[in-house]
């Protein structure tokens, strides 16, 4: 572990490319064991580059170099050189043409990067570095140039040949075989670089632009998902509409092409004019996708959509920029889904995913600025901070700024830099400019990691009607950054009389107003805050809207939280309050004496408010359920300095049953008010009596262990379900039941939806999911079942992916979660070493644990790191979470 075998690539050490590329022509051949690409390029040397001559060096990977021609000419083998990584000419003059002729065989790419074939089909994943296993090149994000594509395939097997850009020819070749060819009029880097072939069936559709032009929209999927693909179109009209009429900007092209694809390493991809698609993000139907996956397609459709803008016109300069294009990029498909379903919901799981997920990436030895400063592999990269963090870091500048002035510096942003490569700094100069202010400091939250703590101290002077805040943040040590300096956090407050009203009060010093909430920008260490001209104590709601992405320190009593859980204005504190208050029983639960622990339960007040919230006359269900959704294990054990996997596991449990045992009549009341077997719809009120019969039945399938009239209604759920999310509301909490019900719907599931993949996905990943005790064999099984394969990156996520996040037997112990889990990283990373790498990530909070679990999961990364031909991706996340620096305080 002392000798690290991979070198770093470092932010500093960033410099222009040294030549750069005016044109790239591909004609690519397929064949049937094996593909000839023939990449014929412009190139000259970049004026601004710190080396006016040398030689010319390309990356290429798991290449066959057949041929290398310079101005036509035969370049001798004695004149370049080939590594594993790179080929490197000796002398070019300033301005020329390269021809390179590669060999690949897509077949044998199980890593699904470059060009490889999924389900009979050809296609590419560039991004970040795919390109280079299609041939030899620039392959770097600031190096934009114009596509030509040429494809030749057998026709019969092959009718279907795409590429980026709009279609400029067609034909029939000899032997069968038959050509397209693609011209992109829009320079852009190579990880945007698009490919399809295959025996497809094509959904067609249209959208007039704002000024009138008529765009082609085109799904290909294979023939037997065509009608899956409803959703989907509906969902990228709605996506290019919203962008018109929200930022004004107007797709591009003549054409707009999405591809479903079965084995895929991320969610989507956003390839100038054609986009590849996980399947799981394309396809739905009633019968086989849930109200989860309706939305899914929904957000990550208008994502990739947005992209077109926000990453294709304007791109990164190098890979450290990443969030330049994710980050802004999520925000706008955030503030999307808001706009088409419920707002404070879609914030409720933002922030969700924040808290649960980022909040503990940014407390381990993996954390790292949203622009990090270093990495091993481009690839560990793709993750909640530089996505989720980084969009919070726009909607910091849209609160900040205000709606006017951030619509004019995106405007600024986009007149600018269409065309170019360019930096997070370059964003923000724009937000800057537009609005006059000095956002430099801003920049801090950019390069510095972790996750700031707030702490809030109230005042109240009652003669004076004086109201006063002192606001202090603190950022603990992450690895490589020991101290910390402040940013500017912009926090969102609101002030309630006893009766929930809003109050009219004068805030002294510099504030503004944002609808009925108060702006405070807090910039210092410490700060204070003073409000005048109150006649009583005001109950303070505050960080609204979660303004910006901190840690806030308990200070509000138990009876305030109640308070604000009923009357906030702010709906997402409203629920934040009634979340707050769950956490902190779970917490009693886990942390008080064992002496005590038959003894106590949940406290009275509690139940109380809960029922109030139950039988509260909110109207959207879909935020009813999400008030009474419990908080995960997941989350609870942030709390804790040390985690004991068997005490949280009792208390959360406990802490379930008790409340739904006090709440069970009217649980059962919800239940069979909003419970409906009518046809499916897709819309906000059938969502939200779904969700919020779901959480009932979850709740009350936690005392069927003994009750045959519970049993029975998980039974009746299922076999009355129209629909794949009732039908798996019902299988999921079957699944927690050991007995002769869950292996009958187990059973009916498979035997009924065997077929379908991405139904299969469900079947395997809710047995993991499973808080039964038999979990960790049935996973085990499960490894050896036919329909398994570590070749499909969605099976591998849906089966090992979530049991390791079923904390109490991914930690079991025994330590056979760790073992199981660790045989199939290793396997994995010869095949995948991206997806194997993401598998590891459970791994990584080790130091939390007790000494057994340590040892364990100690040995576990060190058999990672130690692994002979261990790729990049698996190395670097196994040795940072061994290395010397710890967690932080989590």
């Amino acid at each position: 572990m002392d000798q690290q075998p991979f070198q770093p690539i470092r932010l500093v050490d960033y410099q222009p490319p040294e030549f750069l590329v005016e044109r790239l022509s591909l004609c690519i051949s397929l064949a049937a064991d094996h593909t000839l690409v023939r990449a014929t390029s412009v190139l000259h040397r970049n004026r601004d580059a710190a080396k006016k001559s040398g030689p010319l060096l390309l990356s290429g990977e798991h290449l066959e170099l057949l041929e290398v021609r310079l101005n036509g000419e035969k370049v001798a083998p004695d004149a370049y050189r080939t590594t594993p990584e790179s080929l490197e000419i000796d002398t070019v003059p300033d301005d020329f043409q390269l021809e390179v002729v590669t060999r690949l065989y897509p077949d044998r790419n199980t890593a699904l990067s470059g060009l490889y074939r999924s389900s009979g089909m050809y296609c590419t994943q560039c991004e970040a570095q795919g390109f280079r296993r299609i041939t030899y090149y620039l392959d770097r994000p600031d190096v934009l140039t114009r596509f030509f594509t040429r494809i030749e395939a057998e026709a019969e097997s092959f009718p279907v040949l795409l590429a980026n850009g709009n279609l400029v020819a067609a034909g029939r070749l000899p032997q069968g075989r038959h050509f397209v060819e693609w011209d992109d009029p829009f320079p852009k880097p190579s990880y945007l670089f698009a490919l399809v072939a295959g025996n497809l069936s094509q959904i067609e559709d249209s959208f007039v632009t704002r000024s009138g032009r008529r765009i082609v929209l085109q799904i290909y999927v294979e023939e037997h998902n065509r009608h899956k693909c409803d959703h989907a179109m509906a969902s990228l009209k709605k996506a290019m509409k919203w962008d018109e009429e929200v930022y004004g900007l107007e797709y591009d092209l003549d054409q707009y092409m999405i591809v479903a694809v079965d084995h895929f390493n991320m969610g989507a991809m956003e390839n100038k004019g054609l986009n590849i698609f996980n399947a799981k993000y394309v396809l739905a139907s009633p019968e086989t996708a849930t109200d989860q996956d309706y939305l899914g397609i929904q957000a990550v459709i208008a994502h990739e959509y947005f992209h077109n803008w926000t990453g294709n016109r304007v791109t990164c300069r190098d890979w450290f920029q990443l969030s330049l294009k994710e980050g802004l990029t999520v925000f706008r498909d955030q503030q999307f889904s808001a706009d088409m379903d419920s707002a404070a919901v879609q914030r409720i799981n933002e922030v969700r995913t924040l808290r649960q997920v980022q909040f503990r990436e940014d407390s381990s030895p993996l954390a790292h600025p949203v622009r990090p400063e270093e990495y091993v592999e481009i690839n560990n990269f793709y993750t909640v901070t530089v996505y989720n963090k980084g969009a919070e870091l726009i909607r910091m500048l849209y609160t900040l700024l205000g709606e006017a002035a951030y619509y004019r510096g995106f405007a600024l942003y986009i007149q600018r830099h269409d065309g170019q490569a360019v930096t997070c700094e370059d964003f923000v100069q724009a937000m800057a400019d537009a609005s006059g202010r000095d956002l430099s400091p801003f920049m801090r939250w950019y390069t510095q990691a972790g996750t700031p703590q707030l702490t809030i101290q109230e005042s109240w002077q009652q003669e004076q009607g004086l109201y006063g805040l002192t606001v202090s943040q603190q950022t603990p040590p992450t690895p490589g950054q020991p101290r910390k300096v402040p940013v500017p956090i912009p926090l969102l407050i609101g002030l309630l009389d006893d009766q929930g009203n809003d109050l009219t009060a004068t805030l002294s010093g510099d504030h503004e107003r944002r609808g009925d909430d108060v702006l405070l920008e807090v910039t210092e260490a410490e700060q204070q805050f003073r409000f005048t001209g109150l006649t009583s104590r005001p109950h303070l709601s505050v960080l609204r809207s979660f303004s910006a992405p901190v840690k806030l320190h308990s200070f509000r009593t138990r009876d305030e939280l109640a308070f604000l859980s009923v009357h906030d204005h702010d709906l997402f504190n409203r629920w934040d309050a009634a979340f707050s208050l769950s956490e902190l029983v779970l917490l009693d639960l886990v942390t008080e004496d064992s002496a005590d622990r038959d003894e106590r339960g949940i406290s009275d007040s509690y139940l109380q408010a809960m029922q109030s919230l139950v039988r509260s006359s909110i109207t959207d269900l879909s935020l009813l359920a999400e008030a009474l959704r419990l908080p995960t294990e997941n989350y609870v054990l942030q709390k804790l300095e040390q985690i004991d996997p068997d005490r949280l596991y009792q208390a959360y449990h406990r802490g379930k049953q008790e409340l739904a045992a006090f709440l069970e009549t009217d649980l059962l009341d919800l239940y069979r008010k909003y419970r409906s077997t009518g046809a499916y719809r897709f819309s906000r009120e059938d969502v939200g009596q779904r969700s919020l019969c779901g959480v009932c039945l979850d709740y009350l399938a936690s005392l069927a262990a003994h009750r045959t009239d519970l049993t029975e209604l998980c039974r009746s759920h299922y076999q009355e379900a129209g629909n794949m999310t009732d039908r798996m509301i019902a299988l999921t909490a079957a699944v927690q039941l050991e007995g002769d019900l869950r292996e009958a719907l187990l059973a009916d599931f498979e035997q009924a939806w065997h077929r379908e993949p991405l139904v299969m996905d469900k079947w395997f990943a809710v047995q993991a999911s499973s808080s039964a005790a038999d979990t960790v064999g049935r996973v085990e099984k499960l490894l050896h079942h036919p329909d398994f394969s570590l070749n499909n990156p969605n099976r591998v996520r849906a089966l090992i992916g979530t049991f390791g996040q079923n904390h109490f037997h991914f930690h079991h112990h025994s330590g056979s979660g760790y073992r199981l889990v660790t045989r199939v990283i290793l396997e994995l990373d010869a095949l995948n070493p991206q997806v194997a790498a993401r598998m590891a990530g459970p791994f990584v909070s080790w130091r939390r644990y007790d000494g057994q679990r340590q040892q364990q999961l100690r040995a576990s990364l060190r058999s990672m790191v130690e692994k002979p031909g261990v790729s990049r991706d698996l190395y670097e996340v196994a040795n940072k979470s061994l290395g010397d620096q710890g967690e932080g305080a989590g």
